[in-house]
């Protein structure tokens, strides 16, 4: 396992980060377990959730998650705890989640709401990296290109929100923080106010990532790596698309099946593309997966790739890809694709 820090922090994460947001929902806890050990076994020490999952979710199982982390972190031990580095979420606006709390803002109630019920279901007393799961205002993330207007109902209260941080990190529940689905104006903001007011700096950005999805290199590469915010890069299979198993059509009870509301992968140019990839990789000797994850991996820009399973046999092939390095006529090969598909899946 090859590790990084994440940018200015003391912290040491592996560049593979497991993803839990199936915890609860599509997997038990026994088998979220199961994975948590595995994981660490292979030396992954960096574990991402959030408040409002699992995905799918409902009132009845919201914050399963946590809780199903929280139960393992418990059976572990606090001195296998210190080794870990735990990130989770607060939830945003403008989602439909009225079962979590209202109203989803990033108000001083709110974020000590959430940060209290996170450390409970955790069992755990502090957050090692802190992430707004996406912005209050509305912007263009979940399949949108571009912003139609303004959101003149918005007002800029970055410093105010910095300020709640800080006096949470003084206080010892959470250590860093983090911004997610974010655009490159947004990471400015928070840059300008934590220099300006000594207050705390954004560590890291999670976005989605992928073949089908690489707009990250479109402003936000440049700023984050002159910046030195890290990207935990998201989605890096396109919701499992990139294994090429939906090529004919959807596989029944996977999640795209399941939650049918997530179509940002399954468009005609994601079908094209995909099949594209999936030759390209074939004829290398290597599976879409191999494929599909060394190149997310080798981005400069990339601190750590979040990888999710629902299969024990879904989570040993992902970690295994990371041991592959494509070269240079792969990756020339692969830039002619996104050339002729570009980001099929935004």
């Amino acid at each position: 396992m090859k590790y990084t820090n994440l940018p200015n922090t003391n912290l040491k994460v592996s560049t593979i980060c497991l993803g839990t947001m199936t915890f609860g929902n599509q997997n038990t806890e026994s088998e979220a377990h199961e994975q948590l050990d595995y994981a660490v076994a292979q030396g992954i020490n960096f574990i991402d959730t959030a408040e409002m999952y699992p995905i799918g979710g409902n009132a009845q199982i919201f914050g399963s998650t946590e809780r199903h982390i929280g139960t393992w972190i418990k059976k572990i031990g606090a001195s296998e705890r210190e080794k870990l580095v735990i990130a989770t979420k607060i939830a945003g606006p403008n989602r439909g989640l009225d079962y979590i709390r209202q109203p989803l803002d990033f108000s001083k109630k709110s974020i000590h709401e959430a940060v209290d019920l996170s450390l409970k279901n955790l069992q755990t007393d502090y957050i090692d990296l802190y992430q707004m799961h996406w912005p209050e205002r509305v912007m263009n993330m979940f399949q949108k290109r571009g912003v139609q207007k303004l959101d003149d109902n918005w007002q800029d209260n970055i410093f105010e929100v910095l300020t709640i941080f800080d006096g949470l990190i003084k206080e010892g529940k959470i250590k860093h923080i983090g911004v997610s689905n974010e655009n490159p104006w947004g990471v400015m903001r928070f840059l300008v106010e934590s220099e300006k007011h000594g207050l705390p700096r954004i560590a890291t950005i999670q976005n989605p990532f992928s073949l089908l999805n690489r707009l990250y290199e479109v402003g936000l590469s440049e700023m984050t790596m002159r910046e030195n915010v890290g990207l935990l890069a998201y989605s890096p299979l396109g919701f499992g698309f990139l294994t090429g198993k939906h090529l004919n059509g959807i596989v029944k009870n996977s999640r795209l099946d399941l939650f049918r509301n997530f179509v940002r992968y399954t468009n005609e140019n994601c079908f094209k593309a995909t099949q594209l990839y999936k030759e390209l990789a074939e004829k290398n000797g290597l599976t879409l997966t191999e494929m599909a994850m060394a190149f997310v991996n080798q981005q400069d820009f990339v601190t750590s790739t979040i990888i999710g399973a629902t299969t024990m046999e879904q989570l040993k092939e992902n970690i295994a890809a990371f041991d592959i390095q494509l070269n240079e006529e792969i990756i020339a090969e692969i830039e002619k694709i996104q050339e002729l598909i570009p980001n099929p899946a935004p």
